[in-house]
């Protein structure tokens, strides 16, 4: 309990650092970038391509033509160009923040190992390779999950347990792999996965819940179209910061949960394990020289 509360205030201070701030600015600016460039080179194109899709619709064209009938035939002019801005907005979206998580997690992992646990060994438990299985593995079962359970959504009251459980196992699987990948051997993140497994996924459970809020965000841009613009970065920069805090604390409880364990089974983490001096005996006490801390 210590350690997940130690974490949980220690997670949120590092996000109000600038460094995490600016980090979690990095989806809005790669989806202006990736805006700017579709519409330049595609922005034509892809109305051109709805507009002869919507007249491929008799019942729709219909629609318009009884509505340009009625003095409203500009607004053929509006949808078209809502249509496309509906659908590829969640499409540059989802890029951007896959990209980002890619170069987030990193930089943050770097962030908590520099400013707390510089001490400890580097015992490479796992490769880049081995990373991108584990994760893509773990998103398999997760999505499988997901699957099998769907009828259960339909539950009122199973509908805000079973995803968020899903989810937190999935985020305390790939993060705590994350976190641990370049510090703790194989043995030890098992042996961490096995002590502090319930911990880790309420953890998971938790900033699951709080990726919902974003959700909140979307929904009002449904509702006051008018700030759709105002509210679709808004509700991006929102996730952001939740994953910036859901990496963050997976990191210190991880490596906080390393150490402890480190410390437990009697070894120095100083760049290198070794084993903790032993004590002398009477005999020797008058001549032994105390050991460096």
């Amino acid at each position: 309990m210590r350690l997940f509360l130690d974490s949980f205030w220690r997670a949120f201070a590092y996000c109000l650092m600038p460094r995490v701030m600016l980090l979690s600015l990095l989806p809005l600016a790669m989806l202006l970038v990736l805006s700017v460039s579709w519409g330049y080179f595609y922005w034509a194109p892809t109305q051109d391509w709805v507009r002869d899709m919507l007249a491929s619709w008799q019942v729709l064209q219909g629609m318009l033509d009884w509505l340009q009938a009625q003095g409203a035939g500009e607004l053929q002019a509006v949808v078209i160009p809502l249509v496309v801005i509906f659908a590829i907005t969640p499409i540059l979206v989802v890029i951007s923040l896959l990209a980002v998580s890619l170069m987030m997690t990193p930089a943050l992992v770097d962030l908590v190992v520099q400013r707390r646990f510089a001490h400890l060994a580097l015992k490479n438990g796992g490769t880049p390779l081995t990373s991108l299985v584990w994760t893509v593995g773990s998103t398999l079962i997760a999505m499988v999950a997901m699957v099998i359970t769907l009828p259960l959504w339909a539950v009122p009251p199973l509908m805000f347990i079973v995803p968020p459980l899903i989810w937190g196992w999935l985020s305390y699987r790939v993060m705590v792999f994350d976190a641990l990948v370049a510090h703790a051997s194989r043995e030890e993140r098992l042996t961490i996965g096995r002590q502090h497994r319930m911990w880790l996924l309420m953890i998971g459970v938790l900033t699951g819940y709080m990726g919902a809020l974003p959700s909140l965000v979307w929904a009002s841009g449904a509702v006051f179209a008018a700030a759709f613009l105002v509210l679709i970065p808004l509700a991006i920069w929102i996730y952001a910061l939740v994953f910036a805090f859901t990496s963050l604390w997976f990191t210190h409880y991880s490596l906080g949960a390393l150490e402890a364990l480190r410390a437990e089974s009697g070894t120095v983490v100083m760049g290198a394990s070794v084993p903790l001096p032993t004590v002398a005996s009477q005999d020797d006490s008058s001549t032994s020289t105390p050991p460096s801390l």
